[in-house]
């Protein structure tokens, strides 16, 4: 059931990082969640290195850690990737 909640928190994040983020983002949906979730693993380690661990209640600080981690990485991902498609699309016309 771990890989389901994964999977769930990890396109919610990635649909929030996309809305976050100036302007229009290429990348594909699955693309995005994948983002999404290494997002919630980056954001998860962070909270634990500065030392929250689990909080009674909502964890408003992990969870601000989570969606800082996923609006970078989708924001970095979907650079390359509209960088890759475009040299793509430019060897295709040579």
């Amino acid at each position: 059931m771990g890989w389901l909640w994964a999977i769930i928190v990890g396109f919610v994040l990635g649909l929030i990082a996309k809305a976050v983020i100036p302007g229009k983002q290429h990348s594909p949906l699955w693309l995005t969640t994948i983002c999404g979730i290494l997002g919630a693993i980056v954001g998860n380690s962070m909270a634990r290195g500065f030392g929250i661990e689990e909080t009674p209640g909502f964890d408003w600080g992990r969870h601000i850690f989570q969606l800082g981690a996923a609006i970078v990485i989708v924001f970095i991902v979907d650079m390359l990737y509209t960088s890759m498609k475009r040299k793509r699309h430019e060897q295709q016309r040579a």
